[in-house]
């Protein structure tokens, strides 16, 4: 970093991923400001700027300054880390520290000391605060330490799936041999081996996993489970609405080994809403009358599998959106991309996952591509094949949106 990039830095102010901060500043609140730019994305600290952008310089010189750099972030961040420093002089002989956090860093969550404690912080704007539980196990899900979708959820227990789905999937879709219905025994060691089922303070309950696939009424322990579903009539979010629903239920639906499809899931009827709002054109060709959807539907449901599979389960009480517009629709997914997934990743195939179990199962039922391809291949390539459109791919602080286009943009 050059003097002239330093100072366009303070000139635009402390924001997610750059904060500022004096020399004299304590341990304890410099590993504060490490540990949450790291949580995030990664950022710059600048030692010897006051919090308004005054220039203040280094107080010690910069091998002191240095050292203690390191020092905190050995022994004041778990795990240690080990940032970049610079120094950069400024005008009136003033020289400010520069610390540079990465992007990708892997072993989140960091925690910072404070006091006897070690605690995780997380940005938010140009603050850092104390995580809450579920920023905590997002971090942890992040890092691959921990799987949210094999997570107990307790007060369930094996009478809250639906047996018949299940005896549909593991005998008509993977054509295994299953326990009889009297057999509860079995079918508890099968769910059990199979991550279906966990045990949790001594009982046997649904994994998270389990009950948004095949739970007979998953919103009554995951309010998070299921898709809101909207058709407005124009091009803007209002109360001008052609058709509503709540879809709730078992993510998956019953299908024979002929691919008929019985008891219909959340996959399906967020299907059905679309198939029946999305609109057309139809038109005479030698005689026949030749209709054909606003949308192509192996984009739309490439969509939503997506958000199904790879959402941010850890966030409570938020739907995944389905919303059809006069000119778009648009999918968008509670949470951030997983693991270190960007747009650029997606689109060439990267094929990490948030939710490793929900994504096997959702393969097994066709309904995931195996090469990881879904992305670039049943929408990016759908979408330029149907109408020569190009989806949008949006990450947002929180959430992610796919928005499929009717139409050119403008044409």
């Amino acid at each position: 970093m050059d003097r002239t990039e330093l100072a366009e830095l303070i000139q635009n102010g402390e924001n997610s991923g750059v904060e500022f901060k004096r020399d004299d500043v304590r341990p304890d609140s410099l590993a504060k400001e490490v540990a949450a730019l790291l949580n995030l994305e990664g950022g710059t600290i600048l030692l010897g700027v006051e919090d308004d952008g005054t220039p203040s310089g280094l107080i010690r010189n910069r091998k002191e300054a240095e050292e203690w750099v390191r020092n905190v972030a050995r022994g004041h961040v778990q795990p240690p880390v080990i940032p970049v420093w610079q120094t950069v002089a400024l005008e009136e002989a003033k020289t400010i520290g520069v610390i540079r956090l990465p992007a990708d860093s892997p072993d989140k969550p960091y925690k910072a000391k404070r006091g006897t404690a070690w605690v995780t912080f997380v940005r938010a704007g140009s603050t850092s605060r104390e995580a809450t539980r579920e920023e905590e196990s997002r971090l942890y899900q992040a890092s691959h330490l921990m799987r949210y979708d094999i997570k107990p959820v307790l007060g369930t227990s094996l009478r809250s799936l639906d047996m018949d789905r299940i005896e549909n999937y593991y005998h008509d879709i993977l054509g295994r041999e299953v326990p009889s219905p009297e057999d509860a025994e079995g079918w508890r060691r099968l769910l059990l081996n199979t991550d279906i089922l966990c045990e949790a303070a001594g009982k046997i309950v649904a994994t998270l996993a389990g009950l948004l696939l095949f739970g007979e009424k998953p919103n009554r322990r995951l309010p998070q489970a299921g898709i809101t579903a909207t058709a407005y009539a124009g091009e803007e979010k209002d109360n001008d609405t052609e058709d509503e629903e709540l879809i709730r239920g078992p993510l998956v639906s019953t299908i024979s080994r002929r691919g008929r499809i019985g008891d219909r899931g959340v996959i399906e009827r967020a299907m059905d809403f679309v198939a029946r709002n999305v609109g057309g054109t139809a038109w005479l060709e030698g005689g026949r009358r030749i209709r054909k959807k606003a949308l192509p539907l192996e984009a739309v449901r490439e969509a939503i599998v997506n958000a199904v599979a790879h959402r941010d389960y850890t966030i409570s009480g938020t739907d995944i959106e389905v919303s059809l517009y006069k000119d778009r629709l648009e999918v968008i997914s509670p949470g951030r991309l997983p693991n270190g997934v960007t747009v650029e990743k997606m689109k060439e195939g990267c094929r990490a996952a948030r939710n490793e179990l929900l994504k096997e199962i959702l393969r097994d039922y066709g309904y995931v591509e195996h090469r990881g391809m879904g992305v670039r291949i049943r929408i990016i390539q759908s979408m330029k094949t149907h109408n020569g459109t190009e989806p949008d791919l949006i990450e947002e602080e929180s959430r992610f949106i796919v928005r499929l286009w009717k139409e050119r943009k403008g044409g």
